[in-house]
């Protein structure tokens, strides 16, 4: 894939700006930062060349001004919400994410528990954050918020909330999902501080849309496809228009809120700091796009893959009819089809011939390489094997893999395991090239191969199994695959 996006000068420039936000309070700035902090592989997608971990490393460069505050919705714990990418509960991933901040040596001040009615289950969290010597906070529904400005700003609004004891300049705020509270800790804090005489900032890190991007440019309407579930709609911000005469896009939910927002801001400091949500942003990534071509070209792909996504989740009953409906239009703004994904009708034409389900992958540089169900391997592992040796320079008439090592793994599968499927799946069929690869150099060589798989587009003609799923997830492959089973 062709490199559309300057990481470096990312990472310098997004630094730099929020240094430059800092100095504008009172050396302390509230930063809420929206979608994923840790892995935002949407951005790595739609973007070629941004790093997953971008913001984490742009931190980093911050992170003796940093301190990190984590936020999760007590009735989120309490109803066991699950982090559909990752498959874990919310308690779960503020672990994981607090774990991992501080592997990288950023400083995690606390975890505040909003919405807390005591709850049985937050408070059973709390006792384990507790003992990881972490700090809790509690934070409290508000009757009438985000409306009811008069109250929210008020000992019975903002006041009931703990203030969070925080000791450096920028407070980045952060949660495993949305709806865990953002904006409304962020919020709390500046009515605290100004009540201890402290003028304390806000700001929002929201890496789509990119503000100082057409408002039908693809990587503005990958974003749309991408919130198809929450119904996001890009819009020009009408406030930034009407001040400065400059044309923005944000999206639905900011401009809803604005009002209230700087209502709020009013109430709190007797005048707002910004006159539009998009002053209110320190999104640096529309500047740092050095191939535009590149970056449409990629987010296009993104919009498919989304609409595969869709309709795969209303077969499996876990996606709204609604979601396909939406995205279908996306693509029709842009006169796009499936058949704009290139590794979808070889897939389909392979079936077509095998009468069998097939899977196709697609390389960074064109190749397309096939594989066919058979009665040792299933669709996805036969078309990984048949990738490496493309990479390897093998013969494909060569077996890695003979019958031979796969029949005893096979056996454990049917006979001690309950499996009725006999084929290997692919992490099964990884450990047996593995195992192949001590006395086998053709094995080692393809084995080698795999980081070349990183970004590879795949697909399915039918539903994938949860274990060919993260196999390919863990190798970085974008895949897609259609909304039936073999049986139907």
């Amino acid at each position: 894939m062709k490199k559309g996006f300057d990481n470096d000068k990312y990472l310098k420039t997004q630094s730099e700006h929020i240094i430059e936000r800092i100095n504008q309070f009172d050396n302390k700035l509230y930063l809420e930062f929206g979608g994923k902090l840790l892995d935002d592989y949407h951005a790595t997608r739609v973007l070629p060349g941004f790093k997953a971990d971008s913001k984490l490393q742009m931190l980093m460069k911050l992170k003796d001004k940093a301190e990190i505050v984590l936020v999760v919705s007590s009735d989120d714990i309490e109803k066991n919400k699950v982090r559909e990418d990752l498959g874990i509960t919310y308690d779960n991933d503020v672990i994981r994410l607090v774990k991992e901040f501080q592997s990288r040596g950023l400083y995690v001040g606390s975890v505040v528990l909003t919405k807390y009615t005591n709850q049985r289950a937050a408070n059973l969290f709390a006792s384990r954050l507790e003992k990881m010597n972490i700090k809790i906070y509690h934070h409290y529904l508000i009757p009438g918020y985000p409306n009811d400005v008069t109250t929210i700003v008020s000992d019975d609004g903002f006041g009931k909330n703990d203030f969070i004891e925080t000791t450096r300049p920028l407070v980045v705020v952060t949660a495993p999902g949305p709806g865990s509270g953002k904006m409304s800790t962020c919020l709390s804090q500046l009515y605290h501080h100004n009540k201890r005489g402290v003028h304390a900032g806000y700001a929002k890190f929201e890496t789509f849309p990119i503000w100082n991007l057409p408002l039908e440019h693809p990587v503005n309407i990958a974003y749309e496809a991408a919130t198809a579930d929450l119904n996001d709609i890009n819009m020009i911000d009408s406030y930034h228009l009407s001040k400065y005469g400059v044309t923005t896009v944000n999206y639905n939910r900011d401009l809803e809120i604005y009002p209230v927002l700087n209502a709020i801001f009013t109430e709190i400091y007797g005048k707002s700091p910004y006159a539009s949500p998009t002053d209110m942003g320190v999104n640096m990534a529309g500047n740092c796009i050095v191939d535009d071509e590149a970056c449409r070209e990629a987010s296009k792909q993104e919009i498919i893959r989304r609409y595969y996504e869709a309709i795969t989740g209303v077969a499996e009953g876990k996606r709204e009819k609604s979601e396909v409906d939406k995205i279908k239009l996306l693509m029709s703004q842009l006169n796009l089809t499936v058949k704009d994904r290139a590794v979808v009708e070889p897939a389909l034409k392979r079936e077509e011939m095998t009468h069998k389900p097939a899977t196709a992958i697609e390389l960074s540089d064109g190749r397309i390489v096939t594989g066919k169900t058979g009665d040792l391997l299933g669709p996805c592992s036969a078309a990984l094997l048949n990738v490496l040796k493309e990479l390897a320079g093998i013969d494909h008439e060569i077996k890695i893999l003979s019958p031979e090592s796969i029949a005893p793994i096979q056996k454990l599968k049917t006979n001690y395991l309950g499996s009725k499927n006999p084929r290997l799946h692919t992490d099964e069929v990884l450990i047996a090239l593995s195992a192949t690869a001590a006395n086998n150099e053709d094995a080692a060589k393809a084995l080698s191969q795999l980081p070349k798989l990183k970004g590879a587009q795949v697909h399915s003609t039918v539903l994938l199994s949860s274990v060919d799923k993260q196999t390919f997830k863990k190798l970085e492959c974008n895949v897609t695959y259609e909304p039936k089973n073999e049986s139907n």
